[in-house]
């Protein structure tokens, strides 16, 4: 499938991996239409887009309510005549212990419900509205397309993020899942697939304390944080490539904890 001439919807769109993916799209000769709750950034992303002569759209609003995933996706079609390809790559970490003792054993905070909720409810019931209000749309259309979600190197689980890691774990699922749904009803021309990120140079990781960066880098192979612009040119493989399908592919630079490990 080609990018140029590509019509993608981007969740997240407004900062990070989303803004990457779609700069990259639209030098790429895509359509871009931006979703994400932060109008400020999205007009600031397709402003720039559009400064660097790329097309693009942007829509405020929710991926954890059905009339604003429903919004983005016909936006898509409304602007620029058709829908391709759906980057689910919109997502928020609560990080807290499940349960906390202090030092008389006794348990002084637990991971509240609220923390645990909103994770679950942007990271997979929004994944799970983008996937769903998309892929309805290519159907009914007779639109050629590909899904792609994101997952995390984090699907392996992390302590204080049973959330969060919860979610990756199940959207690194759903290629093999979907895509054995689509094979039973004869939906050919509709791919699905993931990418899960390694530790991405994201302005939080790289804004963090130089120590702890360097205890997180003792992990990684390359010795370095996965650039943004690396994982886009993942995303765009997966696009492009006709035989990628019902597979997650990692993009960590090698997370191998192997330094633990000749630590003890």
């Amino acid at each position: 499938m080609q990018v140029k001439g590509s019509v993608i919807v981007i969740t997240g769109g407004a900062s990070g991996i989303g803004e990457t993916v779609a700069k990259d799209f639209a030098k790429g000769g895509a359509k871009v239409v931006l979703g994400d709750v932060n109008q400020a950034g999205l007009d600031r992303v397709v402003g720039e887009i559009q400064a660097a002569g790329g097309e693009a759209v942007g829509v405020a609003g929710s991926i954890a309510k059905e009339e604003d995933v429903a919004k983005l996706m016909d936006t898509a079609i409304e602007k620029f005549g058709a829908l391709n390809v759906v980057f689910a790559n919109a997502g928020i970490i609560s990080d807290s212990l499940m349960v906390n003792p202090d030092k008389t054993g006794k348990v002084k905070s637990v991971m509240s419900l609220d923390a645990f909720r909103s994770v679950i409810d942007v990271n997979l019931v929004g994944a799970f509205l983008t996937v769903r209000e998309g892929v309805r749309r290519m159907v009914d259309n007779g639109y050629k397309g590909v899904v792609v979600l994101t997952s995390s190197i984090n699907l392996t689980g992390q302590v204080g993020q049973i959330n969060y890691s919860s979610t990756k774990a199940a959207v690194a699922l759903w290629p093999k899942i979907l895509a054995g749904e689509f094979a039973m009803r004869g939906l050919k021309d509709i791919r699905i697939a993931a990418v899960a990120p390694g530790y991405t140079a994201t302005p939080i990781l790289k804004g963090m304390n130089q120590d702890a960066l360097n205890v997180i880098l003792k992990d990684v192979h390359i010795g370095r944080l996965v650039e943004p612009e690396e994982i886009a040119a993942t995303v765009r493989h997966i696009v492009e490539n006709d035989a990628i399908d019902a597979t997650t592919i990692e993009v960590t630079g090698g997370v191998t904890y192997g330094s633990r490990q000749r630590a003890k």
